[in-house]
């Protein structure tokens, strides 16, 4: 890589290292829910936090992907990396806060996050063009 490509290259660190705070968040959001929440709530109850602890794995990796896409290539992933990142905080966030404060209203969150998140991995597919 030249010294004029360098730039395009570090394209994808930022999602990188945010990859790696969601997927950690993630690992000790479930551990705690796995730990403090499970024995304290009814199955049914625990059931999204869960669900939100999954997702927001699953999209960590999506976005560590992006990242080293971003890197290997210089081409930008702000659009589907964005949406994933907002989809996730509508998604998993809506989710948490509904199990941890039990107000239905955050369970509306989810389906605009969902849609967000789906919304960002067609976004991805406008890379492979």
């Amino acid at each position: 890589m030249s010294a004029a490509d360098a730039p395009l290259r570090r394209r994808g660190r930022g999602w990188i290292a945010l990859a790696a705070v969601v997927g950690a968040s993630a690992v000790g959001l479930a551990a705690f829910g796995a730990h403090a929440l499970r024995g304290r709530l009814a199955a049914a109850a625990f059931s999204p936090w869960d669900t939100a602890a999954h997702y927001q794995l699953v999209h960590a990796v999506a976005l560590l992907g992006l990242g080293l896409y971003a890197e290997a290539t210089g081409r930008s992933v702000r659009l589907p990396a964005t949406l994933l990142c907002v989809g996730l905080a509508l998604f998993c966030g809506g989710l948490y806060l509904l199990v941890a404060t039990g107000w239905s209203g955050a369970g509306l969150l989810a389906p605009l996050g969902g849609m967000t998140l789906i919304a960002g991995w067609l976004a991805l597919l406008a890379l492979w063009r």
